[in-house]
């Protein structure tokens, strides 16, 4: 299978570098030289791995990092001259599947790109996820409901996202609690409802009758999939 590897870079001589060592192994390259055009192009593109540097000239590679993992299981290799541990500890707990500092072979480069090509179980996800009239683009952190666009806190965002990443799946009260406020914190369920409440009214047409987010007793939270809704539920 001809699998395509994303590089985001702004060096050109290291990009034509990587892509000369991976077309030689036999993959297809695409290239971005900023972090909004490598966001963009793993949308558009749906790349089966991308080999990401931190140094980029508009977004952090973390930032990149995170924004990809909102909406995206695409294996991650972070490829960056950064060789302190805490950013090592860092980029791998945001979602990167491994970490390789320059200077590098080609050869080891290959060989980590096959591993992760390997244990990759997940596609790239739609960064638009569109439940009813509810419309969640994770690519952009844009929310709206009937046209109409919503502003969230990042926190209220957060949770919105990890929902939508499972839509139609029950996500439990600690799951939820571990992602967006830390593992930490898997039994601050006050935290959680207050959270919902407020969610619940900017998103739902009536938050006492929620229709997208819906409640699994003792169980955890639900946000419906699909164009086909149930009748209202508390």
């Amino acid at each position: 299978m001809n699998h395509t590897i994303l590089v985001a870079d702004d060096e050109p001589q290291i990009r034509r570098f990587l892509q000369a060592g991976f077309e030689m192994s036999g993959f297809t390259v695409l290239q971005a030289e900023t972090g909004r055009k490598c966001l963009e192009m793993a949308s558009l593109r749906r790349p089966d791995l991308v080999v990401l540097d931190l140094g980029l000239p508009d977004l952090d590679g973390m930032e990149v990092l995170r924004d990809l993992r909102g909406w995206s299981q695409v294996p991650v290799i972070v490829l960056s001259v950064r060789d302190r541990e805490d950013d090592k500890v860092g980029a791998l707990s945001s979602g990167a599947d491994d970490y390789v500092t320059k200077p590098f072979g080609m050869a080891e480069l290959i060989a980590r790109v096959k591993v992760a090509l390997k244990h990759s179980v997940a596609p790239t996800g739609n960064p638009v996820v569109e439940i009813g009239n509810l419309r969640i683009d994770l690519l952009n952190r844009r929310i709206s409901e009937s046209g109409q666009d919503i502003s969230l806190t990042p926190k209220e965002y957060r949770l919105l996202a990890f929902l939508a990443r499972h839509p139609g799946r029950v996500v439990t009260h600690r799951q939820i609690l571990s992602e967006v406020w830390g593992a930490g914190h898997g039994e601050d369920l006050h935290y959680l409802r207050i959270f919902i409440r407020k969610l619940r009214a900017k998103i739902e047409p009536e938050p006492n009758t929620p229709i997208y987010l819906q409640t699994e007793l003792g169980v955890g939270y639900r946000l419906q999939s699909g164009d086909r809704l149930p009748p209202p539920a508390a």
